[in-house]
């Protein structure tokens, strides 16, 4: 299997190429615009052929390469179904299959983060997006976000696959790669909480500033701004 994860150090984000070897289908997961090049040399060198692209919400920090991979590789756009992108071309539910050449991820709704938050269970891994952080988990103070929400899908859904599965999230701000469901369950200090409202009472008194980014990030995904429309 081919796995990549690459980082973009001006958002803090982290992007997944995937595919089952060289010579066949790709999909990426969660990409950054301004480096759309990168991913395409990589696809090129690699012999791959991008069949899918798929962002786990709107992000609010940069704006996503989602609709600019579509337009130069005419891969398929996918999000979950509560997004409010203007050019997904699938909506997947909870619980949806999505398959590329021997590769198959399963789709799980994971609001909190955002109310169009979506993870995606791949083998032993899963990709978190915001929802769940190594040793953190994303705010929940925009973008119709619910720290009730975030509770429910992180201790009902996430915290409930096997404790080795492999978390990989959408951003790391302390130049950790990945994690495990095991190591977030007992070092995770927004995890060590007994109810809803405990965790809630963490979320709601978090008082941070919103993105830099925010005003043009979350427009610009809706309606799926490419390159030249954001020079």
């Amino acid at each position: 299997m081919i796995f990549e994860q690459l980082f973009d150090t001006k958002s803090s984000t982290y992007t997944y190429i995937v595919s089952s070897g060289k010579g066949r289908e790709a999909l990426i997961i969660d990409p950054v615009i301004e480096n759309t090049n990168e991913y395409i040399r990589i696809l090129k060198n690699l012999d791959l052929k991008l069949v899918k692209v798929i962002d786990t919400h709107i992000h609010a920090d940069h704006i996503s390469g989602l609709n600019e991979l579509s337009k130069r590789t005419r891969c398929s756009k996918i999000m979950g179904e509560h997004s409010s992108s203007e050019v997904v071309d699938i909506r997947v539910k909870d619980n949806e299959k999505i398959k590329i050449e021997n590769i198959e991820l399963i789709s799980m709704y994971t609001p909190g983060h955002t109310d169009c938050s979506y993870s995606f269970l791949m083998n032993d891994r899963v990709f978190t997006g915001d929802t769940l952080l190594i040793n953190s988990t994303g705010r929940t103070d925009f973008q119709r976000g619910s720290s009730y929400d975030a509770y429910d899908s992180l201790f009902n859904k996430l915290l409930k696959l096997p404790e080795k599965t492999l978390v990989y999230p959408a951003h790391d701000y302390n130049g950790k790669k990945h994690s495990t469901i095991e190591n977030e369950k007992n070092n995770n200090p927004r995890l060590q909480v007994s109810s809803a409202e405990e965790y809630a009472e963490i979320m709601n008194n978090l008082n941070l500033e919103f993105p830099e980014m925010i005003d043009i990030a979350v427009p610009a995904n809706k309606k799926g701004l490419t390159l030249n429309q954001i020079k």
